[in-house]
């Protein structure tokens, strides 16, 4: 079994709503090399943590390609990830996207990652009408996972590429990176559910269209990779709802009484 990776803005979006700025720093970082932050309001990463944590605030990921309904500032594209904040006590929202840039090997990756901060306008309504609640997303996760099934067995990925089908098994089976989650998210069963099934499809269709001897020409061409490309425009939804809270107060309240009943309110989509 392998452990999953997760993008960089769900690890952020998830911490921003723990109250835990003393962890929060360091897990966000991980074994990255230490994150900088610019674009005026925060000087550092600590400091944007510790603003957040302490607002009443709604906050999500979003995990854009190119061609999706944009959400946010107009990089997030590019950048493919970025985290987006809603501050319910004074108005403003703001989009913090990574610049990631990567260095060393397979076996000695590193990275640096910079967070460009910029005001935008209100985005939870375009987020809703892109994303949808969970339980969208979950439906969503089924339909994708008998996609990638049906996919992989035509693509026969393990024909030209040998060690494809045992990688592709670990990651079927993988796991979060439990140090990284949050007693929030742990908390929520749905959410995590939904996060561990998304980060799986998300891996399985990076492992089956790697930029490796046929796979490039079946990305670009073949009508079934174009179904592996529809798996993971669902992962990443998937991936972007569980990182969500729309709630209108702090995830940290998420007890048995008024947690579940907003849990109810966001599965549904009534919450947004």
């Amino acid at each position: 079994m392998s452990t999953l990776e997760l993008p960089r803005s769900v690890i952020l979006a998830l911490w921003l709503q723990a109250g835990d700025s003393r962890r929060a720093e360091a897990v966000v970082v991980g074994d990255d090399e230490p994150h900088d932050v610019v674009g005026g309001r925060y000087t550092d990463l600590r400091e944007l943590i510790e603003d957040i944590g302490e607002r009443a605030w709604d906050v999500a990921a979003v995990l854009p390609a190119p061609g999706d309904p944009l959400v946010g500032h107009p990089t997030t594209p590019v950048a493919g990830e970025a985290v987006l904040v809603h501050s319910n006590d004074d108005g403003w929202d703001l989009a913090i996207v990574p610049e990631i840039h990567r260095f060393g090997s397979l076996l000695e990756p590193g990275a640096t990652v910079t967070w460009r901060t910029d005001e935008i306008e209100d985005w939870r309504t375009g987020f809703h009408a892109a994303v949808g609640s969970l339980d969208d997303a979950e439906r969503g996760l089924r339909e994708g996972l008998i996609l990638a099934t049906q996919a992989l067995m035509q693509l026969d990925v393990a024909r030209w590429r040998p060690d494809a089908a045992d990688r592709i098994a670990a990651v079927r089976d993988g796991s979060l990176p439990g140090a990284r989650l949050t007693d929030e998210l742990r908390a929520w069963p749905q959410r995590l559910r939904v996060l561990q099934q998304a980060a799986r499809l998300h891996a399985i269709v990076e492992l089956a269209t790697e930029d490796e001897g046929g796979a490039v020409n079946l990305w670009q061409s073949d009508q079934r990779s174009a179904a592996l490309r529809e798996v993971d425009r669902l992962a990443r939804r998937a991936m972007s709802a569980a990182s969500a809270w729309l709630g209108g107060d702090s995830v940290r309240e998420h007890d048995a009484r008024g947690g579940r009943r907003r849990e109810d309110e966001w599965r549904t989509g009534e919450g947004a």
